[in-house]
């Protein structure tokens, strides 16, 4: 696992720049080439997710509402909750005003790229519609370019593995529960391996209960528990008032701080932020135009706005208040990293209920994440080979949360984070490319609405 780990290692800090460069370089080209378009129609987005322009005869298999509920049930989770405390951990409490930057870019690049999953649908071997960046670069871009969309394929298959995710959720189990105390004797290693394998064993019920059954549990699940999270955290901000403002002010001058003793100083800051904001909302990732690309909207502008929200309300809404309350806490302080350290924030400020309540989000996030990620790795391998072997992934995902159960938060990360950075170099070439088609259809979009109005 060491050797895995420092391979990993090496590897990510080749990744870092083109990633860096596409993902902000390119993600600020867009907002000025967009002319600022999805912010202007901020309102109008919202009325679309509300259901106000939904099509009955449009193709598709799940509403706007769905998929965004689905992209946002895969992106709101541990990411938001660990994410955010490793992404402290690691670079102070300014690297989150670096989270905020990357995320409100990412609302034009998730714009652009899920317009394009709708611009561009393709049918597996079955016939069925999909959507996703492996369609629009083959067939937005030419089949010239599919070796860009194969190559987001193999990256994928690692990325969209639930192991983050089955790996906190272990962590916060075993810090909660402590089951060797409360339940029966056993070794750290025997109750992680029968964590996984309960985890794995849930999953897989869903699973392979397809795509329909995922978006009805997410639907189901994803906003009742965002709400329950944003009132504890809302709950200990008011607990603490006082400190709130003192916080917010900490991360915008901890941001601007050169001297700041970090992985790599300013630039090192910079990076960790630009990392987690991708990990927490997946701007650029390429995963959400997947869920998108299958929504019952034959109108790819309409269905850019709705995803444009995914960010906001997952890093911007979400992010914030975790990493309010973390340093309000004084957590990030002490030792520990991720969930240890939410768990530890959480027990500060709203005293020993603040452990429990967080262990039943947690689950609920963990679930969620685990039933919709699952359906991303099984994309990708239906493209490299077809719909029935792609089906196979759906094994090879539950056999990898046992591995993650037992396995280190640092080797976790790791491969998450090489993966997603491999991830994001094909699809933000085929975004920037395709660009100029959104534009076009983007102005005859909001011609055709000014005249319905009129």
């Amino acid at each position: 696992m060491e050797q895995f780990n420092n391979f990993l290692l090496n590897a990510i800090s080749g990744t870092e720049w083109p990633m860096f460069v596409l993902l902000i370089g390119g993600g600020i080209f867009l907002v000025c080439y967009s002319k600022f378009l999805p912010y202007r129609f901020f309102g109008h987005a919202i009325a679309i997710t509300r259901g106000k322009y939904d099509d009955k005869n449009a193709k598709g298999d799940v509403s706007s509402l769905q998929a965004l509920s689905a992209a946002v049930a895969a992106t709101v989770g541990l990411g938001n909750i660990s994410g955010v405390a490793i992404a402290i951990h690691d670079g102070g409490p300014g690297v989150v005003f670096w989270i905020w930057m990357t995320a409100l870019i990412g609302m034009c690049i998730k714009f652009y790229s899920c317009s394009l999953s709708i611009m561009f649908r393709g049918e597996d071997s079955e016939g069925k519609l999909k959507g996703g960046p492996m369609f629009y670069i083959t067939q937005g871009l030419g089949k010239k370019y599919k070796p860009l969309a194969i190559f987001f394929c193999i990256a994928g298959l690692f990325g969209f593995l639930g192991v983050f995710t089955a790996n906190q959720f272990t962590e916060t189990f075993m810090s909660v529960i402590q089951p060797s105390e409360s339940l029966f004797e056993m070794t750290d290693f025997n109750w992680k391996l029968t964590i996984g394998f309960v985890l794995a064993l849930i999953t897989s019920f869903v699973i392979f209960g397809g795509l329909a059954k995922i978006a009805k549990v997410a639907t189901a699940i994803v906003p009742f528990m965002v709400m329950v999270y944003l009132v504890a955290v809302i709950v200990a901000m008011i607990m603490n008032a006082s400190q709130v403002l003192p916080s917010l002010k900490l991360i915008v001058t901890e941001a601007w701080n050169f001297k700041t003793v970090v992985t790599g100083g300013f630039w090192g800051l910079v990076i960790i932020g630009v990392r987690r904001a991708m990990f927490s909302n997946e701007a650029g990732l390429g995963s959400a135009p997947m869920y998108h690309g299958q929504s019952k909207n034959d109108e790819p502008i309409r269905e850019g706005l709705v995803a444009m929200l995914g960010p906001f309300i997952d890093t911007i809404l979400v992010c914030t208040f975790t990493a309010v309350v973390l340093i309000l806490s004084g957590a990030y302080l002490e030792d520990g990293s991720g969930i240890v350290m939410t768990l530890n924030a959480f027990n500060i400020s709203l005293g020993n209920w603040g452990g429990v309540l967080l262990m039943i989000i947690v689950s609920a996030f963990a679930l969620s994440t685990l039933f919709t990620y699952s359906y991303y790795g099984v994309k990708c391998l239906s493209f490299l080979t077809n719909a029935k072997i792609g089906r196979f992934y759906n094994w090879y995902f539950v056999i990898m949360i046992v591995f993650a159960a037992v396995a280190s938060l640092e080797l976790v990360k790791n491969l998450i984070d090489l993966s997603y950075a491999l991830m994001v170099i094909p699809n933000m070439i085929a975004v920037l490319l395709l660009a100029p088609k959104v534009n076009k259809a983007a102005k005859i979009y909001f011609q055709k609405l000014k005249h319905e109005k009129a």
